[in-house]
């Protein structure tokens, strides 16, 4: 029995690659392409591939002829703009570095597309992630992927049983370069296409600008200081969205020495600052947690690494449960500008038991 897959389409090379590979395997495979944000055609004017530009829909049609499965484009613009645009901006108004890719995983891929293709009759929902999904007994655990330069399991960290049971990732356990190699003799047209930026959405050369423009009326963008940990004036900023955590590029200060961002204060309008060697914590404080294998009884304190960003080296440290919603991690060293806002993801070897957002560091107390 052919198994119905719909594939979550970019109109990059991984999903086009993801989609060849299940069609070649005999699945009954359609490709669709979400409009997630209205760019316009001025606004794209340098090399950065952005993935919510007409051109992605058109590219993700070509694949789709190509290999010979349907194509559909669905418009979610409203859902992307109050789960992912808005939150990202209230965010950062709030002092947060905020990670829109998991937002985007948790609210539209994972959870409101999978919703549409469950009820047009599909049986899995595929994606071009590097990531494994594995079944062993009655679970299913998330892995990372065999190519350690671009695997991406830190972003999937969100997923749950139920989800992992109708998601396939078939590059979890190639690397971009057989990809690439793939794309190329299989003569598909984005077999060259280049990697989309982090943050696909913005169009401008930098974050700041795109927020300026998008955030509600509702908040004002004030002045306000930037201060020593003696709360000695140092100078003054034009807006706390400009900044985050061991940022030291764009202070506007000239102190003869190095100063980083330590901390945020959004109630008062103010960015403390200190030298490098005090930018560094050994603790983190979690919300927003999921575990994604909950039914093993962990153990606490639990022992595993902790990864607190993307690019970031894995580090060993103990987690403890902290009241009810919280967790504290103890790392064994001290790591550099643990981010409110960003996601720290627990690993055991390869496989991801789960993670949450840094709410505070112990710099922040």
């Amino acid at each position: 029995m052919k198994t119905k897959v719909a594939v979550a389409m970019s109109g990059g090379v991984d999903s086009s690659v993801t989609a060849l590979l299940l069609k070649k395997a005999g699945h009954e495979v359609i490709g669709i392409t979400l409009k997630i944000w209205q760019c316009k055609p001025e606004e794209i004017s340098y090399k950065t591939k952005l993935c919510c530009s007409e051109k992605d829909v058109e590219d993700a049609k070509n694949v789709c002829s190509k290999i010979g499965i349907p194509h559909y484009t669905f418009d979610f613009y409203n859902e992307f703009e109050k789960y992912v645009i808005d939150p990202f901006c209230e965010s950062y108004m709030k002092g947060l570095t905020p990670n829109p890719c998991i937002l985007c995983n948790r609210h539209i891929k994972f959870d409101l597309l999978y919703k549409k293709i469950k009820t047009l009759g599909f049986d899995y929902l595929a994606t071009g992630h590097y990531a494994r999904i594995e079944k062993k007994g009655a679970t299913y655990y998330l892995k990372k992927g065999k190519d350690t330069k671009n695997e991406q399991s830190y972003w999937l960290y969100v997923l749950d049983q139920n989800i992992l049971e109708h998601v396939l990732m078939p590059l979890g356990n190639r690397t971009k370069t057989e990809v690439r190699t793939i794309a190329k003799n299989s003569g598909l047209p984005v077999a060259d296409k280049p990697k989309s930026q982090e943050i696909c959405f913005i169009t401008e050369k930098n974050y700041r600008s795109f927020i300026q423009k998008n955030i509600k009326k509702s908040h004002q963008l004030k002045k306000g200081p930037i201060v020593d940990t003696k709360n000695n004036v140092l100078g003054y900023h034009s807006g706390i969205f400009n900044f985050t955590i061991g940022q030291r590029e764009g202070l506007g200060l000239s102190l003869g020495k190095r100063m980083y961002v330590k901390k945020i204060i959004p109630e008062k309008n103010t960015i403390v600052v200190d030298e490098e060697e005090n930018i560094y914590s050994k603790e983190i404080f979690v919300g927003e947690t999921n575990w994604i294998n909950k039914d093993e009884n962990l153990k606490f304190p639990l022992r595993a690494r902790v990864r607190i960003r993307y690019k970031h080296k894995e580090e060993l440290a103990f987690i403890y449960p902290f009241g009810k919603k919280f967790y504290r991690i103890v790392f064994d060293k001290p790591q550099w500008a643990p981010t409110p806002g960003q996601s720290a993801v627990i690993y055991k070897g390869d496989i991801v038991l789960g993670g949450g957002i840094i709410q505070k560091n112990d710099c922040n107390n």
